[in-house]
C-alpha cells in the first residue's frame, strides 16, 4: 500500500462544537440541525460534510471510468450526495443517495458509469455492506 496523502481535522465539541482542519482550510462550527434547519446558519454537521467528501470522491471515479470507457468529456457533470442520519431502535444509523447529471452519456451508459464509479470509488468501498447507498442518474426531460 502506498498513502498518496493524509488530511486532518480536529473536532472539540461533538455534535455542538467545532472542527478544523490541520491546514486551517476547514474551520466550522459544529451543530445539530432541527426538523426546522440550521440552529447557527453559518454551522454545519457531520452529515453536511461527507455528503460533500462523497459528492466530491464519487464525481472523480466517474471521470476515471468514463475515461475507461473511452469518454474523454463528460460535460458540465454534477454529483450531488444526500446523507441521512436515521434512527430506529436500534440507534442511529446512515443512509447516502447520490444523484449523478451526466449529460454527455446516454441513459444506459450513465448507468454502466454509475454502477462502475460505485465499485472503484473509496467512499462507496468505505460504505459497502455498512450503509445503503442509493445511485440515481438524473436525465434531461
Amino acid at each position: 500500500m502506498k498513502t498518496i496523502f493524509e488530511a486532518k481535522a480536529t473536532n472539540t465539541g461533538g455534535r455542538s462544537g467545532h472542527v478544523k482542519s490541520e491546514d486551517d482550510v476547514l474551520d466550522y462550527a459544529i451543530s445539530m440541525p432541527t426538523s426546522k434547519g440550521k440552529t447557527d446558519p453559518k454551522s454545519t454537521n457531520p452529515e453536511e460534510l461527507f455528503a460533500a467528501a462523497y459528492s466530491s470522491c464519487y464525481g472523480a471515479g466517474l471521470q476515471a471510468v468514463a475515461k475507461e470507457h473511452g469518454i474523454e468529456d463528460l460535460g458540465d457533470f454534477s454529483v450531488t450526495a444526500t446523507i441521512a442520519l436515521n434512527t430506529e431502535e436500534e440507534g442511529f444509523f446512515l443512509e447516502a443517495t447520490l444523484d449523478a447529471y451526466l449529460p454527455t452519456v446516454d441513459k444506459e451508459m450513465g448507468e454502466t458509469l454509475m454502477k462502475d464509479a460505485h465499485e472503484i470509488c473509496p467512499y462507496s468501498k468505505a460504505t459497502r455492506d455498512n450503509i445503503t447507498v442509493h445511485l440515481n442518474l438524473l436525465m434531461d426531460e
